[in-house]
């Protein structure tokens, strides 16, 4: 074979080297690149304690990294040092306890607890050994007027349901109105075409109105707050009667006063009737007297004469 020719054998080999295709390794779908989570705002609360227990409420309306801070002052026989531990709920927090140093004869103890949904409110406690602690009561801002007594309201009326935040408190985010079916909660929802509901929000005041009402629309009914927190709740019992209803009370009375009058009229007559015939008695027995009178004849009659001269 010639010189030329092994040159182009080795340049033909070259080529399909060359144009042979490479294997990759292939890892899937590249992921999403991770969203940055943009750090919370810091809320501090801080209770001394002067006695054995105390409860402090805390309302939140946004996600935050709160601080909670005991100052216990202790008691008669302050130790170097006591045994201090965090409580969620009534179960003691996981690697929460520690020794807490008297300082300034007092004893502090903190911790910085993440409130970022509903599930992470409710009940922090801090305790000093078994002698004193404190209940932080974590919550959505909490409706001041509770009414006690229900709505009541006429078949066939309008009624206007209120529920509203103090004006020194955040305005909800939204509200939501359920009505009570038993165990469960049915949400209730405006429909322009049903003409049964309407619902009025303005800043801290919702207003439910129910048109034609009956008696099935009786029961309780449930307002919610919404916050980005979490939600708030409040209720309100209506009443739907008819109009024989408030009359009830006025025909049990006028009931009672016909069944009064009636035994006083019996008593009467039978008194009366008791009176007629002790009268008949006596004028029997006068005429009886009379009547053996006129049988004894006028010589009876003139002795009896002589002796009462």
């Amino acid at each position: 074979m010639s010189t030329s020719w092994k040159q182009l054998l080795f340049q033909s080999v070259l080529l399909l080297i060359s144009c042979r295709p490479t294997q990759t390794k292939t890892s899937g779908p590249t992921p999403p690149p991770l969203v940055p989570i943009s750090p919370l705002a810091t809320d501090v609360r801080s209770v001394v304690l002067k006695g054995e227990s105390h409860t402090e409420k805390v309302e939140l309306v946004n996600p935050v990294d709160l601080e909670l801070e005991c100052i216990w002052s202790g008691n008669l026989n302050n130790l170097p040092n006591i045994t201090g531990f965090w409580r969620k709920g009534g179960d003691e927090i996981e690697n929460s306890r520690l020794a807490v140093q008297l300082e300034n004869e007092k004893y502090h103890l903190k911790r910085v607890f993440r409130i970022v949904g509903e599930e992470n409110l409710g009940s922090y406690s801090c305790v000093f050994g078994n002698e004193a602690k404190v209940d932080f009561i974590l919550a959505a801002p909490q409706m001041g007027e509770v009414r006690d007594k229900p709505i009541v309201s006429y078949v066939g009326d309008s009624v206007v349901v209120v529920c509203k935040m103090e004006a020194t408190k955040p305005k909800p985010l939204s509200w939501n109105w359920y009505k009570a079916n038993g165990t469960d909660k049915e949400q209730i929802f405006f429909a322009a075409e049903s003409h049964q509901y309407e619902i009025k929000n303005k800043e801290g005041t919702t207003k439910l109105v129910v048109h034609n009402l009956t008696e099935a629309d009786s029961g309780f009914y449930n307002c919610e707050a919404v916050y980005a927190i979490g939600t708030t709740m409040g209720h309100v019992e209506l009443k739907v009667i008819t109009l024989w209803e408030p009359l009830k009370p006025f025909i049990a009375i006028l009931v009672e006063v016909v069944v009064l009058v009636a035994a006083i009229l019996l008593y009467e007559r039978s008194q009366s009737k008791k009176k007629c015939s002790g009268e008949n008695g006596t004028n029997a027995e006068q005429s009886n007297t009379l009547t053996q009178a006129e049988n004894n004849g006028p010589e009876e009659s003139s002795s009896m004469r002589q002796r009462k001269v």
